[in-house]
């Protein structure tokens, strides 16, 4: 069983960083593709950056191209994204999720989710 526990959100200003954990408490997590979504109020579920299991590929969503860097340390279990340069339209609660099957890009194709964690970016 996977259990993701994400943190490092928290409310910044435009143009500043933040970085977000995810920890895989079950060490399952090192055989396992890992993401990065985000919801904002009233919209949909959105692909962030997705990350193979040996992280020697990634894949990020149009809209963080550039700025974001999503990263992943297996001896520690623990899964990163680096977000540079955020931006208002960044504000969201951000996910991790784990073992993707079929389009990883869509959020039903999914298996493990975390809780959640809120970043929110003023301008």
């Amino acid at each position: 069983q996977v259990q993701l526990v994400e943190s490092g959100g928290g409310l910044v200003l435009a143009g500043a960083s933040l970085r977000l954990s995810c920890v895989d408490s079950q060490r399952t997590f090192s055989r396992l593709p890992m993401g990065w979504f985000r919801q904002a109020p009233g919209k949909e579920r959105e692909f962030v950056a997705a990350i193979t299991w040996s992280g020697g590929s990634t894949f990020y969503g149009d809209s963080v191209k550039g700025r974001f860097t999503i990263s992943r340390d297996n001896a520690k279990n623990t899964m990163y994204l680096q977000m540079n340069n955020l931006k208002p339209e960044d504000t969201a609660v951000y996910y991790c999720a784990a073992d993707p099957e079929g389009d990883y890009k869509k959020d039903t194709d999914w298996g493990y989710w975390g809780q959640g964690t809120q970043v929110t970016v003023s301008s």
